[in-house]
C-alpha cells in the first residue's frame, strides 16, 4: 500500500474508520467520508496521532453531486486513486408489511445508488492505476434476511452491480472484490431504521461476542493485496452461504428461526 491512494466512503465509525488505519498503517495515503462533522473530526485526530497522511470530506454518498465532489477532491489533494472502498452503508430492521416505503428507498439509495456514484467517478482514475473497487456487502447480499427486507435488496443490488463491473473490466486489469463480512462489531445497527424511519438506538446482538471492525479491515486490507475476488468472512457467515446453495429450503427455517431469536424481535 505504500504510495497508494484509498477513498473510503463511511469512513468515520466501524467497518470504514478500522479500515482508514489498518490502510494507512500499511502505508496508504487515505481519504475518508461521512456525513457527521463531529466524527470526520475525530477519525481525522486519531489518523494524525498515527501518523497517516490523510483527507476528510464531508458528503453524503446517496447524493450524486457529493460523489462527484468526493473524487475530484481525493484526486486534487493527491494525485491519483488508487482503491476505492465502498464502505458506506445502513441497515433497517422492520417487517416489510410495516415499514414505510420511503424506508426502503433511502437503503437503496444509500447502499446501492451511492455505490453506483462513487465508482462511477472514480472508474476513470482507478482504470488509470489499475487499482481496486472494493463492494463492502454483507451475508444479506447472498442470503435475503427476514426484517432486512430493503437492507438485503440493496446488498443482492450491490452484488449484481459488482460482478457485472468485473467481468466488463477483465480485459482492463482493474480489481474488483466483494467483501461479505458477517455480523461484525459497529455502530450500523444502533443506527438501523425502524419501520417509520426513526433509528433503533440499540444493537439486538451482543456485540462483544462478534467479529471486531478491526480484524474485518485487516481481512480487507489482505484481500485488496491479494487481489481476491471475493471475501466472506465469519464461520457463521460461510456457513450461511453454502447451506441457502445446497438446502435452500432448509435455509429458510433456520434463518427464520435465528432472527426470532433476537432482541426485541419483529418476527413471530
Amino acid at each position: 500500500m505504500k504510495g497508494k491512494v484509498v477513498l473510503i466512503t463511511g469512513g468515520t465509525s466501524g467497518i470504514g474508520r478500522a479500515c482508514a488505519v489498518v490502510f494507512g498503517q500499511a502505508g496508504a495515503k487515505v481519504v475518508i467520508t461521512g456525513r457527521n462533522e463531529a466524527r470526520l473530526r475525530e477519525t481525522a485526530a486519531e489518523l494524525q496521532n498515527l501518523g497517516i497522511e490523510y483527507r476528510t470530506v464531508r458528503a453524503d454518498v446517496g447524493s450524486e453531486a457529493d460523489s462527484q465532489r468526493v473524487v475530484a477532491e481525493t484526486v486534487a489533494a493527491f494525485g491519483r486513486l488508487d482503491v476505492l472502498l465502498n464502505n458506506a452503508g445502513i441497515s433497517m430492521r422492520a417487517l416489510f408489511q410495516d415499514a414505510d416505503l420511503e424506508v426502503i428507498r433511502q437503503l437503496m439509495q444509500t447502499n446501492f445508488f451511492g455505490t453506483v456514484y462513487t465508482t462511477k467517478f472514480a472508474l476513470p482514475h482507478i482504470l488509470a492505476t489499475k487499482g481496486s473497487i472494493v463492494g463492502v456487502s454483507s451475508i444479506a447480499g447472498y442470503r435475503g434476511l427476514p426484517g432486512r427486507t430493503g437492507y438485503s435488496a440493496s446488498k443482492f443490488a450491490m452484488q449484481g452491480f459488482l460482478e457485472a463491473l468485473r467481468t466488463e473490466l477483465l480485459p482492463q486489469g482493474v480489481h474488483v472484490l466483494v467483501a461479505c463480512p458477517g455480523f461484525t462489531a459497529s455502530n450500523i445497527r444502533n443506527v438501523a431504521l425502524a419501520a417509520d424511519g426513526t433509528q433503533q438506538g440499540e444493537s439486538p446482538l451482543d456485540e462483544g461476542n462478534i467479529m471486531s471492525s478491526e480484524e474485518v479491515a485487516g481481512h480487507l486490507l489482505r484481500a485488496v493485496q491479494q487481489r481476491r475476488r471475493d471475501l466472506v468472512l465469519t464461520t457463521q457467515g460461510k456457513l450461511t452461504v453454502w447451506v441457502n446453495k445446497l438446502l435452500p429450503g432448509l435455509a429458510d427455517k433456520l434463518v427464520l428461526s435465528h432472527f426470532r431469536k433476537e432482541k426485541n424481535s419483529p418476527l413471530k
